[in-house]
């Protein structure tokens, strides 16, 4: 069986891998006969073995929003676990037994039901006693079993999860620097409890069973080991384990230590659970855990340093966050020379001074912390300006936590927002300016408005030497700015920020006034607001915008910097003209749905987030989805049209209105 199931997941690998490459990106890595084949064969192992697993190309999940997730209580309390970070206390407890060691997975606890072969109901762990319903999106799970062979009702639980790669692949498209997710957990969190399970879909979420709760008239012999493995049998992805006694469990913790830094799924210690099912039983719980199951917490390696400095960081929110710099250590296999002190409550709890010796660890083997201050001078001082604005701080207690603050609203650190949309890729398309990148350029001075961007050669040295840069990023990021000089009309007003004025709508003002900037910043609200498409409060915004005159000597100091390419297209060219759109699913000819707007809104057209009876088309390349804006669609009659046809439409220009 485990060998049927193998090749099924390599069948659906080979085969969801060679639909991308057609559909996605237009090429072909195997022939349509070789592809029917290996298709043929996972229906015939599907069929044989009574198991059909997510992603498999032969089912279909529609995706449905909800209105709310419905809460449900457990058949029995979901328990904690009692906890220790002691290998001989492990030992002992174990004493004569067998057990299964296995990782203690950071993600949600979730608890399946599956009834006559397929999901019947999934349920987070929520407060032990009251879950809440997610079984819509647990269908979406990357790899959970959509259809198994058993029939009879089985309910198991494990850990939902987010892998480190697919984690940092989501953060890394995310351009706020304060809208980054701080860890997997939080992250999976989140994915699992969307009232919208596309969402979920695409987070890549995954499932590890961990327990079997419930499975009627099956003998396993009175051992956990021989669940998980028939677990394996079904199609479910069990957490890694080893069978462990008091003679071989030290040596097992070392080698699950070893591997923990090295591993894809997110881990906060070890479980220790007996093998011996009845005698499990027998034990019983306590008011608060289960007797028959133990949590290892790693042993946190310290080290002793001294501490260097304090580095006070303004943020756009307001907030002055201090990070130790102390003289580097070695931790978990790598050095480590800065710690987060997170505010000041804690910098006076330690009792921080220059000088002091501290104890620092890695909380969880990852995130470097001080756990101990040894010598508590206490002479370290709360800055009394902020070090970016050098205007007056201030302290503030939230929820019982001093926080220190900059009152400032003019604060150059509060603009990063506005500096992230100058050069976002619908603006200037500055590759290398990270808003990470640009908090440290304006916390160390470099940029105080837009037009300094135009000038960070003059910080060539200082570039340079920061942490992540170098010559070679350095001479990319200036070959970037200078490159970013050349900017349609459109992409230059929409990158000021004006309020409520989207690339939309700034294409919308560059049509109307044939991409002539000047007439644009001359215009009052009555002029503006006869445009097809721009109300009267965003035309008060652009006349008020241009009206500010330090806004609009900001505006002509960056026009001397930059040279604007016209894009006014003639009305024969406005093939779209007063037809709206909706584009929903994913496309095949363009890098994103962004690109198909842009295409759009080029001839004339709008797109909308929702299907109504204002809407000409609806572009879907699963025309036989169940998704709400298909429905929606037929509902209203609106002809829906795959990626191709629109296409072709366009080509052909005879689109009706």
């Amino acid at each position: 069986m485990n060998d049927l199931l193998k090749e099924m997941r390599e069948l659906i690998q080979r085969l969801n891998e060679a639909s991308k490459a057609y559909y996605q990106d237009a090429r072909e890595i195997m022939s349509n006969y070789e592809y029917d084949a290996l298709y043929d064969r996972l229906l015939t192992l599907e069929k044989e073995t009574g198991t059909v697993l997510a992603d498999s190309p032969s089912i279909h999940v529609g995706y449905e929003v909800l209105s709310e997730l419905p809460k449900e209580n457990h058949d029995s309390p979901m328990l904690s676990l009692d906890k220790t970070k002691d290998a001989g206390a492990l030992r002992t407890w174990i004493g004569n037994h067998e057990g299964l060691l296995s990782w203690k997975l950071d993600g949600l606890t979730i608890v399946l039901t599956y009834r006559k072969g397929e999901l019947y109901k999934a349920v987070t762990r929520g407060n032990g006693i009251t879950g809440e319903v997610i079984t819509n999106n647990a269908r979406v799970f990357r790899n959970l079993p959509h259809k198994i062979s058993y029939e009879g009702e089985l309910v198991l639980r494990g850990e939902a999860l987010i892998k480190y790669s697919d984690f940092r692949k989501l953060n890394e498209s995310i351009e706020d620097v304060e809208a980054k997710y701080k860890n997997p957990r939080n992250l999976c969190s989140g994915s699992v409890r969307q009232l919208n399970n596309e969402i979920t879909a695409q987070r890549s979420v995954y499932f590890y069973a961990f327990t079997l709760v419930k499975a009627e008239d099956v003998d396993f012999h009175n051992s956990r080991r021989e669940q998980m493995e028939w677990l394996s049998h079904l199609g479910f992805e069990t957490v890694e384990y080893k069978k462990v006694d008091a003679a071989n469990i030290e040596a097992e913790i070392q080698w699950f230590s070893e591997h923990v830094k090295s591993s894809n799924l997110p881990s906060d210690g070890l479980v220790l659970t007996l093998d011996d099912i009845a005698y499990s039983r027998s034990l019983g719980t306590t008011a608060k855990f289960p007797r028959d199951s133990i949590a290892f917490k790693w042993a946190d390696e310290t080290e002793k340093t001294q501490l260097l400095e304090v580095e006070w960081s303004a943020s756009r929110t307001g907030l002055i966050n201090p990070v130790a710099i102390f003289e580097p250590v070695q931790l978990e296999g790598t050095t480590v020379s800065r710690a987060s002190i997170h505010n000041v409550s804690i910098v006076e709890s330690l009792e921080l001074g220059l000088g002091d010796e501290l104890m620092v660890y890695k909380a969880n083997m990852i995130i470097p912390q001080i756990s101990e201050n040894l010598t508590r001078s206490g002479t370290l001082e709360i800055p009394k300006v902020c070090p970016v604005c050098h205007q007056p701080t201030k302290i503030l207690q939230e929820n019982d936590v001093k926080v220190l603050t900059c009152p400032n609203p003019d604060c150059e650190a509060k603009h990063i927002k506005g500096l992230s949309l100058f050069v976002s890729r619908d603006a200037f398309n500055i590759e290398g300016l990270s808003e990470a990148t640009l908090e440290k350029f304006v916390q160390k001075g470099f940029i105080h408005g837009l037009r300094d961007v135009f000038h960070l050669q003059d910080h060539k040295e200082e570039i340079i030497e920061m942490e992540g840069m170098g010559e070679k990023s350095y001479a990319n990021l200036i070959q970037a700015i200078e490159k970013s000089r050349n900017i349609p009309t459109a992409r230059f007003i929409y990158s000021l920020g004006i309020p409520n004025v989207g690339l939309s709508n700034a294409k919308l003002l560059c049509r109307y006034f044939k991409d002539d900037i000047a007439a644009l910043m001359s215009a009052d609200a009555e002029e503006i607001t006869t445009i097809e498409g721009i109300g009267p409060i965003i035309a008060k915004n652009v006349e008020s915008f241009f009206a500010d005159s330090k806004i609009r000597g900001r505006v002509e100091e960056l026009l001397s910097e930059v040279h604007l390419e016209k894009e006014f297209l003639s009305e024969d060219e406005m093939i779209l003209k007063d037809m709206t759109f909706v584009i929903t699913g994913s496309v095949h000819h363009f890098a994103n749905r962004n690109e198909v707007k842009a295409l759009i809104e080029s001839r004339g057209g709008k797109v909308a987030g929702s299907v109504s009876s204002k809407t000409n088309y609806l572009i879907n390349n699963d025309a036989a989805s169940a998704s709400s804006k298909n429905k929606k669609a037929k509902e209203l009659g609106v002809p829906i049209i795959t990626e191709d046809e629109f296409l072709e439409l366009i080509e052909k220009n005879r689109i009706d209105s």
